[in-house]
C-alpha cells in the first residue's frame, strides 16, 4: 500500500502524517513538532518500498525521530519495528501486558504465511499514569484494553485529538476474537476513555479514515 493522503499540517504545534502499509492496511503515523522532533507510532511498514517511503517522508521534512511508540503489538502493527529501532536508534515503547503478543508474532506470521517480519523486542515499559514528549508536545496515555490486553492510546488535548489504534474506528470497533480479546473490556474502554472526550476530539485509528468522539457517540452501531 501507498501512502495515504492524510497529512495534517499544523504550524508550531503538533503534525500529523499517516501511512497505510501492508496487506492489512494498517494506519502508521509520523508526528511532529516546530522543532522536527518527531515519534511513530505503530511501524507497520512490511516491504522494502514501504520502509524507503517511510525514511524518505523523515528525510524530505528533516525530522529527528526520538521514539518510536506502540498502541499495541499485534503484528500488522510492529511489522516494521525492528527496522525503524534499527534505522533510527530509538527505543521502542509499549504496555507491560502486551509482551506476550509480540513474542508471539513470528508464530502468528508463520501461521498465515507473512515473510519479511523480523522479530523485535520492547525497550521500554509505559502505563497511563505516564506521558509521550517530543520537541515541545506532549500526549497523555490512556490504558484501552480489550481488542489487546495492553492496548494505548495517545490523546492530545490542546489541538483535540487520539491516535486510538485499533479500539475506535470509523462506523466500527476493533475485533475481540483474538487471544487475550475481550468485547466487554473493549467496550469499557471506549466508554470510558473515549467517550468521556469532547464531540469534536478526531480520532486517528489503526485502520480506516479519521473519525470524530461525536460522529461516533451518534452512529456507531457497537456503541
Amino acid at each position: 500500500m501507498g501512502c495515504c493522503p492524510l497529512t495534517v499540517d499544523l504550524p508550531k504545534m503538533i503534525n500529523i502524517h499517516s501511512f497505510t502499509f501492508s496487506p492489512i492496511a494498517e494506519n502508521t503515523y509520523i508526528l511532529w513538532d516546530e522543532t522536527h522532533e518527531a515519534i511513530i507510532i505503530d511501524a507497520g511498514c512490511l516491504a522494502q518500498y514501504e520502509k524507503e517511503e517511510l525514511v524518505d517522508f523523515i528525510a524530505d521534512n528533516r525530522l529527528v525521530v526520538k521514539q518510536l511508540v506502540q498502541t499495541h503489538c499485534h503484528l500488522d502493527h510492529v511489522f516494521g519495528a525492528a527496522y525503524v529501532k534499527r534505522k533510527f536508534g530509538v527505543k521502542m515503547a509499549i504496555h507491560k501486558n502486551e509482551v506476550p503478543i509480540l513474542a508471539d508474532v513470528e508464530n502468528r506470521c508463520r501461521m498465515w504465511g507473512i515473510k519479511g517480519y523480523e522479530p523485535v523486542e520492547a525497550d521500554v515499559f509505559i502505563d497511563e499514569n505516564d506521558k509521550i514528549f517530543f520537541g515541545n508536545s506532549e500526549l497523555e496515555i490512556r490504558f484501552v484494553p480489550g481488542h489487546a490486553p495492553g492496548h494505548l492510546a495517545f490523546v492530545n488535548h490542546t489541538q483535540k485529538f487520539v491516535i486510538g489504534g485499533d479500539v475506535l474506528f470509523k462506523g466500527s470497533v476493533g475485533r475481540t476474537d483474538f487471544p487475550f480479546c475481550s468485547h466487554e473490556a473493549l467496550i469499557k474502554s471506549i466508554e470510558t476513555q473515549f467517550l468521556t472526550l469532547d464531540d469534536d476530539f478526531t480520532v486517528y485509528a489503526g485502520h480506516g479514515d479519521p473519525t470524530t468522539i461525536g460522529y461516533e457517540r451518534k452512529t456507531n452501531p457497537f456503541l
